[in-house]
């Protein structure tokens, strides 16, 4: 087995502390290490560090080398960001080209996980079933009706190859209304998606040429230049020119041929917002539901998340539900509430110019 982790993304919604230079994934958001390696680490009862790949952006390339330094785990860079078909793509064809004919786990680099052996296991489960050339999915068992994921419907069917608990995918759904959410956490048969697959390197490239022929073409047009001096030069030429699109807008949503997910009760999270995260720290918090980092001082505050991480003392008096993230070079103020919608602020910092700030 092989596993791809991908690294790429921009983490706009952890804006001040996350940056395009330096993203959430290559800073400590939930524990003492950045969240790509914790991510690596978590694996490493199932592959070895040569059976791991990692696909990052071109501009993190230098650091991600020296958080694994030492380490012998293979380091491609995307010239561009092209979404997770193109990423999903080059994993395939790289762990093809490492001789890989067994399944690999392609998954973000940016999640939390509670409960890592359980995780594992459900990666092993799937493993088995993904043997028999099928795409599988990892499903989160929900805990809550949520709005911000994705979810995957599920149907009983068990063919005779199955050693293990595991369902056909009916349909992938997109992100409910509140009151859609309440109804799958009623109904059962539906669970979270956080986008882990496993498959052979063979059913990623079948499919991709099915269902997305551009990208298809494109990491075909790889094979021979990997190992070659001029890999980075072709990498860029094909990235040019692929489409930004997910593999579940571009594949999964319209794959005809049998998909399977194991659901998965490993206490994930995709730390997609700093209220996922406030969320996340729960027993950090005071005796009024606050969390605080660095020197603060609170007074009659309630549930706010209050960090400090600019070397200045921050007092607050009265905040309730409330967000206050301060850096070096910008202090962001928030209705917790609102945290989903950061990248607002981002966008127009490119507005304005201001590419210092993000």
């Amino acid at each position: 087995m092989h596993v791809v982790v991908m690294a790429g993304g921009s983490g706009t919604r952890f804006w001040p502390v996350s940056r395009q230079a330096r993203p959430k994934q290559f800073l400590n958001i939930t524990g003492g290490q950045p969240m790509v390696v914790e991510t690596c680490d978590r694996v490493t009862s199932l592959v070895s560090d040569e059976e791991i790949i990692l696909i990052v952006g071109r501009e993190h390339l230098n650091e991600t080398k020296t958080l694994f330094k030492g380490r012998d785990v293979h380091i491609l860079a995307e010239p561009v960001g092209r979404s997770t078909a193109a990423c999903i793509g080059l994993g395939a064809v790289y762990a093809a080209h490492l001789g890989c004919q067994r399944p690999v786990v392609f998954m973000p680099a940016d999640h939390f996980i509670a409960k890592p052996a359980a995780f594992v296991e459900s990666l092993k489960q799937a493993s088995e079933i993904a043997s028999s050339e099928a795409i599988v999915t990892l499903g989160i068992v929900p805990t809550r009706p949520e709005t911000g994921y994705g979810y995957i419907q599920w149907k009983e069917e068990r063919p005779d190859f199955w050693k293990q608990k595991a369902y056909r995918v009916v349909a992938f759904v997109e992100k409910p209304t509140t009151d859609k959410a309440k109804q799958y956490m009623l109904r059962g048969d539906y669970l979270w998606n956080a986008g882990i697959f496993v498959a052979t390197p063979k059913t990623i490239l079948k499919a991709l040429e099915r269902y997305l022929p551009p990208v298809h073409q494109g990491m075909m047009r790889l094979v021979s230049a990997f190992g070659a001096g001029g890999f980075e030069n072709q990498l860029e030429v094909v990235y040019e020119k692929l489409e930004s699109i997910s593999f579940d807008y571009g594949v999964m949503e319209k794959i005809e041929d049998a998909v399977f997910v194991v659901p998965c009760d490993c206490g994930w999270s995709d730390v997609g917002s700093w209220e996922s995260l406030f969320e996340l720290r729960e027993a950090e918090q005071d005796e009024n539901g606050n969390f605080r980092e660095g020197e603060c001082m609170l007074i009659d505050c309630k549930k706010s998340f209050v960090s400090s991480r600019g070397g200045k003392m921050i007092s607050c008096l009265g905040l309730k539900n409330c967000l206050v993230v301060d850096t070096q070079d910008a202090l962001l103020v928030a209705d917790m509430k609102k945290s989903q919608e950061i990248r607002r602020i981002t966008e127009q910092l490119k507005l304005k110019r201001r590419n210092d700030l993000f």
